[in-house]
């Protein structure tokens, strides 16, 4: 059954909004989820790869979608198959989408931009988004592009690396023990509520029309984060005035 998404108030592109009663942006977890079947690959591979990945995601999507409410957008760095595919699954019925690649796109910081802000226009406007692997630094700009929440596996895919997460720098604890020989279960269970804390923090910014300033105070903490933020503002100012509360 597909989940009604209603939106409550806007922070630039970013939105607060409900789904199931639960606020967003927040985070998900897989086993709450009903995703369906998809035809998954790598991020850098040829297009005919892509495109027969895209058409297998479209049919098992079709075939499921009176047991699933989430499906997942393919079509590796191509945008324009990653744009049929959402079109063609809202037109099954979908509304939820899993953006897949989402650890390729981080490092791509100008792919991720024109991926995000290509999909958020042409979706209709109760389709949800949720990002997959993101890093907790980076949460804060793509909800700032319309992301509307983030997959809790990223938490056990950092612990497995032995990757802290904190709301301005991942940790690789080979290199900076923080914390010595920590339990991968502990670590997981860290880089969890340091989630939390930053879904809270976009909440409370949201609300203050403040999201702006913490993504520029975080935009300084990679060399891809301020990369995403320069191409935003520079290629896409009027994507971003478009809900931009104006004093």
């Amino acid at each position: 059954m597909i989940k009604k998404f209603e939106i409550k108030s806007h922070d630039g592109p970013g939105r607060i909004g409900k789904v199931d009663d639960n606020l967003t942006p927040r985070i998900f977890f897989k086993k709450d989820l009903k995703i369906a079947p998809n035809e998954g690959s790598a991020y850098n591979v040829d297009r005919e790869i892509a495109e027969f990945n895209v058409k297998e995601t479209l049919r098992l999507a079709d075939e499921n979608i009176d047991a699933c409410d989430i499906a997942v957008i393919q079509g590796s760095k191509y945008v324009d198959l990653r744009i049929e595919c959402l079109k063609q699954l809202e037109d099954i019925g979908y509304n939820g989408f899993i953006i897949a690649n989402g650890d390729a796109l981080l490092t791509n910081p100008k792919e991720l931009v024109e991926l995000v802000v290509s999909l958020k226009k042409e979706a209709k406007k109760n389709s949800y988004f949720i990002f997959s692997f993101a890093e907790l630094s980076f949460m804060p700009i793509l909800t700032y592009m319309g992301i509307d929440g983030f997959l809790a596996d990223s938490a056990n895919y950092y612990s497995h690396l032995n990757v802290l997460q904190t709301p301005t720098k991942a940790y690789d604890l080979n290199e900076y023990p923080i914390y010595e020989n920590m339990e991968q279960e502990d670590l997981e269970r860290m880089n969890i509520e340091n989630m939390e804390f930053v879904i809270r923090e976009i909440h409370v910014h949201m609300k203050n029309r403040s999201l702006r300033n913490l993504v520029e105070e975080r935009s300084g903490t990679t060399p891809q984060n301020i990369s995403t933020l320069k191409i935003l503002d520079r290629n896409y100012m009027d994507y971003l005035l478009e809900y931009t509360q104006l004093f």
